[in-house]
Formats: structure tokens, C-alpha cells, sequence
């Protein structure tokens, strides 16, 4: 499944939690450095969903605030 998600950094907790218009907002206390909320934002979504830190990609908005991600399924 794909989800497009919106991420706010620098937050006091990790935490995922849905919009009211039905989107995802992802929380993740790591600073937008060196690839640090991106890794924040799959272990925060693996948790949530729980699925490995290996079923989550993310596939688009890797240096934004909305990020394309990829939750499941391989593509093998």
C-alpha cells in the first residue's frame, strides 16, 4: 500500500497518527540531518503498522516534509 504521509521533526515523541481529512502525520523526534528522520519515520511507521523496518520504503519526498512511502509487500 502506498501512503503519502506529511512529517514533522524535532517533535517531543515519535508517534503516527491520522489526519482529519484522512491522511497520516508522522512525528519523529530525529532532526532533518543526514538521512536521520527518514530512518526515524520507518521505524516509527514499522512500529505503528507492524510490519519489519524492511517492508517500509520511502519512494519519494526524501529532503521533503510529504513523502511518498511504500508499506507491505515487496517488489521483488
Amino acid at each position: 500500500m502506498k501512503l503519502t504521509i506529511k512529517v514533522k521533526t524535532n517533535a517531543k515523541e515519535n508517534r503516527v497518527e491520522n489526519t482529519a481529512d484522512g491522511g497520516w502525520r508522522v512525528l519523529v523526534k530525529a532532526p532533518p540531518q543526514e538521512g536521520r528522520a527518514n530512518e526515524a519515520v520507518i521505524e516509527a511507521l514499522a512500529g505503528h503498522f507492524r510490519v519489519p523496518k524492511s517492508r517500509i520504503a520511502i519512494i519519494g519526498g526524501f529532503k521533503s516534509k510529504t513523502k511518498v512511502v511504500r508499506v507491505g509487500a515487496c517488489e521483488c
